[in-house]
Formats: C-alpha cells, sequence, structure tokens
C-alpha cells in the first residue's frame, strides 16, 4: 500500500508529480506505484535504505530506465512521455545533477556549461565561443556568483565545483517553473561546501523552481528540506511528509519500518589498555605537517577539521599509499619510517586502510563478494607455510557476510552488482578479516543508509573491543561523535594539542570553527 499524497491548498500544480511508476527487473520489482509530488518552491527530500528504489526512481525520470505500464509523470502539470526522452524533459524544466556533479574535470568551465548545448555555425560547424561564453557568464549572474570561465573545473575548491553543476542545471528552467534533481550530489561536499550549497538552492526555489534531493544523510533532510518521501522495499510509505518539527528518530523509524535501538545512544568504551599504543610522531606529507597522534588498542581515535587542513591526508600517509616526507610510528613494538614505507611495507606490518573512494580505490567490482573479501587476507599471508583452504575460505566470507548483514548475503555476487552501502560493509569485511593491529577508516560511512551505518559502526566498534587501534578521518561531525574516544582537530595542517574526549558532535564543530552550530537554512 502506498503513502498518500498531501496536496497543499492554494500551491497550484505540482512542479514534478509522480504517479503509480513501478519498474521491474527480471523477478524483481524494485518501484512498486509509486507516488510523489513536489510543489512550487520547495525542496523535497528522497530518502530511503541502499536498495529501497531511490537511483531507479532518479534512473526512470532522467530516461535511463523506462518504467513498467501504467504509470505516469507531469511536469508542471503535463504529461512527460514514458520512457523519459531526456532532451525533452530537459526542455520542460526537469533536470538531473548526479553524484560525481557530472563535470569533466579536464574541460573548462565554460565547456563544462554549454557542453549539450553549443551552437555553431551552420556552414563550417566552428562553435561560437564569445556566444558560449557570454551564456555560461549569464548561468553564473542567475546565482549571484563568479567563477573563472577559462579554467578547468578539476581545479576549482568543492564550492565553485557546485556552483558549476547547479548553474548548468539551471540553463534550461524558467524561473517559476520546473524542478532540478540532486542524485547524492552533496555526497562529497564539506560542512562549507554545504553551505554554499544550500544558499544557491534557497535561491533557486525563491523563484518557485522545486528540488528534489535525494540523500542518505538524515539531518541533511531535516535542517534543509521542506517535506520528504521515505522508499522502503520500492514503495513509497510516505509521502510529502512535512520536516518540521520531525526527529531523527522519527524518520529513521518510517526509513526502516522499526525502531534502530541503542546504537545513536551508546558511548563506546575502551577497554583497560593492553599492549602498547600505536603512536605516530612527526608525520609530514603535503599538507600534514609534524604530526603526532597516539592511539591505544581497544581505542578509537577521529581526525577532523576544515577542507585543506590536512587531516584527510593522514589516512594515506600512515598506510604508505602516498608517501611521507616525515615521520615514524611505533607499531607492535617496531619502528617504521614512513617516509621509506609503502602500502605493502604497511599491510605486513598490520596496517589496514579502508579508503574514501570504494569505486575507484577499495574495491574491484566485477570480482565477487568473496573474491573481495579475500583478497586482502591472501596477499596478508604470502609466503606462509599452507595457504588456507578453500573450506576454511568459505566459512571466512560467510562469518563476515553474517557479521556485517550484507545483502544479498551471496558470496558469488558480483560487488559491482551491490548497493552502495552494501558494498561499503563488503569493503570493510575485507580488511577486518585481515585482523589488523591498526585500522584506518576515511569516511567510513558516507554515503550510506542509517542501517548500513549502523552495522558499519557496531562493527568498528567490535574490531576495537578486540584490541585493534582504529583511527578515523571524517567530515562528518556525527559519525565523529558516534565512534570516536578522542577526536583531533587539524589546522593549517597542524594537529591541535588538546583532543576532544567523548565530543558531541556540537562540540566538534564548535572546535573546527571556533563558533555554533552548522545551520543549513533559515
Amino acid at each position: 500500500m502506498t503513502g498518500s499524497v498531501p496536496r497543499l491548498p492554494g500551491d497550484g500544480e505540482p512542479r514534478l508529480r509522480v504517479e503509480a511508476v513501478s519498474k521491474t527487473f527480471g523477478s524483481n520489482r524494485a518501484l512498486r506505484e509509486v507516488e510523489l509530488d513536489v510543489v512550487p518552491g520547495e525542496i523535497h527530500g528522497l530518502v530511503g535504505q541502499n536498495g529501497s528504489g531511490k537511483s531507479t526512481l532518479a534512473k526512470v525520470l532522467t530516461g535511463y530506465h523506462g518504467p513498467d505500464p501504467g504509470g505516469r509523470v507531469f511536469v508542471d502539470g503535463a504529461p512527460l512521455r514514458l520512457p523519459v526522452r531526456p532532451l525533452e524533459a530537459r526542455a520542460r524544466g526537469l533536470t538531473v545533477v548526479h553524484q560525481s556533479l557530472g563535470l569533466v574535470n579536464d574541460r573548462t568551465v565554460v565547456e563544462n556549461l554549454r557542453l549539450g548545448r553549443f551552437r555553431a555555425r551552420r556552414m563550417s560547424r566552428r562553435i561560437h565561443w564569445r556566444e558560449e561564453r557570454d551564456a555560461a557568464r549569464a548561468a553564473l549572474e542567475r546565482l549571484g556568483l563568479d567563477v573563472p570561465l577559462e579554467v578547468k573545473v578539476g581545479a576549482l575548491n568543492e564550492e565553485d565545483r557546485a556552483t558549476v553543476a547547479i548553474a548548468r542545471a539551471l540553463q534550461d528552467a524558467q524561473d517559476g517553473t520546473g524542478v532540478i534533481i540532486f542524485d547524492e550530489s552533496t555526497r562529497s561536499l564539506t560542512r562549507e561546501s554545504l553551505e554554499h550549497f544550500y544558499k544557491l538552492l534557497d535561491s533557486v526555489v525563491a523563484t518557485g523552481t522545486s528540488v528534489l534531493l535525494i540523500t542518505h544523510r538524515l539531518e541533511e533532510v531535516l535542517d534543509a528540506t521542506d517535506r520528504v518521501t521515505v522508499l522502503r522495499d520500492g514503495v513509497s510509505v510516505e509521502c510529502g511528509l512535512p520536516t518540521k518539527g520531525l526527529s531523527e528518530a522519527d524518520l529513521v523509524r518510517t526509513l526502516l519500518g522499526r525502531e534502530l535501538l541503542g546504537l545513536a545512544r551508546e558511548k563506546h568504551t575502551a577497554p583497560a589498555e593492553t599492549g602498547q599504543p600505536v603512536r605516530i610522531e612527526g608525520l609530514s606529507g603535503q599538507v600534514a605537517r609534524d604530526v603526532d597522534v597516539s592511539v591505544a588498542p581497544g581505542e578509537i581515535v577521529g581526525v577532523t577539521g576544515i577542507a585543506g587542513s590536512g587531516h584527510d591526508e593522514v589516512p594515506y600517509l600512515v598506510s604508505g599509499v602516498r608517501k611521507a616526507t616525515a615521520g615514524r610510528m611505533w607499531l607492535g613494538g617496531k619502528e617504521l619510517a614512513l617516509s621509506k614505507m609503502d602500502a605493502a611495507a604497511a599491510i605486513a606490518a598490520g596496517v589496514a586502510l579502508v579508503p574514501e573512494g570504494r569505486e575507484r580505490e577499495g574495491l574491484a567490482l566485477e570480482m565477487t563478494v568473496a573474491e573481495n573479501v579475500l583478497l586482502a587476507d591472501r596477499s596478508c599471508r604470502r609466503g606462509a607455510m599452507a595457504p588456507r583452504r578453500r573450506r576454511a575460505e568459505r566459512a571466512l566470507v560467510g562469518q563476515w557476510i553474517e557479521r556485517l548483514d550484507v545483502r544479498p548475503p551471496a558470496g558469488d555476487l558480483p560487488a559491482g552488482k551491490l548497493s552502495g552501502g552494501n558494498q561499503q560493509k563488503v569493503l570493510l569485511a575485507k580488511w577486518l578479516a585481515t585482523n589488523p593491529d591498526l585500522l584506518v577508516l576515511h569516511e567510513p560511512t558516507q554515503a550510506v543508509d542509517v542501517g548500513a551505518r549502523h552495522a558499519i559502526v557496531a562493527a568498528v566498534r567490535a574490531a576495537a573491543d578486540a584490541g585493534c587501534a582504529v583511527l578515523v578521518s571524517s567530515s562528518d561531525e556525527n559519525e565523529l561523535s558516534l565512534l570516536c574516544d578522542r577526536v583531533v582537530i587539524f589546522r593549517d595542517g597542524a594537529a591541535q594539542p588538546d583532543p576532544l574526549d567523548h565530543p558531541s558532535a556540537d562540540d566538534i564543530v564548535q572546535a573546527i570553527y571556533s563558533g555554533g552550530k552548522r545551520r543549513l537554512r533559515a
């Protein structure tokens, strides 16, 4: 049974209306008569667990997938032909900004803004570059902002990249018409960039144009959106639920269909110290300089700061993925010269890195779940007297699939077929299976749903309880507050001398900015 769509009096036709849209892949029905109603001038959230159908719905609305017969989609009251024709949808004011912001890093701002819209001379087919620059400048001026047009997008900071993506999406929308879909587009934005992003969105919706925001960040939904639609198992269980006065616990309950007990209210307590702490002294890289950090066995220590402060470089320096220019680390009674250590030496020493980019750096997506889980375990045992037997390997894979609740629980399924949250679980399992002495994580719960976050946090805590030292680099104050015993703040490449003990999210934000809590929307 789908949720009923509340209609707001006096709002006129919705900017976007989805009626009874379904999508079936073989025997799997990914969407079941989904309903969605985005009214003029609102930021509307769309949430759900990994595999709930959010991305499938976005792909139906942008023409990547054709829906099953029987559904209807309207933009500003007029029906849109199904399957959606992307150029027709764009002409009607329905545009999308994808996870990566859809930008081409080695092309200039003007090329990115005008891609797919270039006007050429009829005979020579040469592009009117002066007109293209004027059109690009006008798109940016519409947001009241200025970004250098001839700079390559890869050289821009995150705020300017977000500006370019939004300006490009707005080019085809007339003020007071249409809707822009942001499909996990805030995934990698920092706190400062989020502030900038939502200021831009506020200026967009002030004209009457609407925004559909697909995200995993529940705090972002509560802070920034007017209403939210919740998908569960392909069904819209709540449609247009007002977010004013809604608590995160209420939203979690609706999203999961049950309470999520205990995790958010517990503080991890490190076990009594056994063994020698991991000590890092004088660590320096491109940004980080002369960093000293210690992590006791069983302790979870976080590092954070504003973008560019150096905290996000630390995981890759201590794991040998990037060359440190200086520094020493004491691990398992041995002294390691970090400037001479590579990734293979770090793994041999007992360091496991769970990197931020699971798709690019963490997993072999074409390989099976089992092959990914065993990949690091096998490399760590290289040169051992006897390899692990196949039966033992199958048992190991099954153990980690169960522990982390990987769905579907199939070791023979290619990792690329899993949802993002389940891929992240497999990546974590891959390194936990090596039984590391130091587990290093970078943004471990980025872009995963609340259920997957619960499983990942529980697994990291269990590793710490078993005596592993854990170092977490994150820009998410909620994640750090949930996980860490101590949090070290970075400024201008340097670790500040007084770590925060069992801090709240507000404590962390205040320490970083020496100011109040982030406020995404007035």
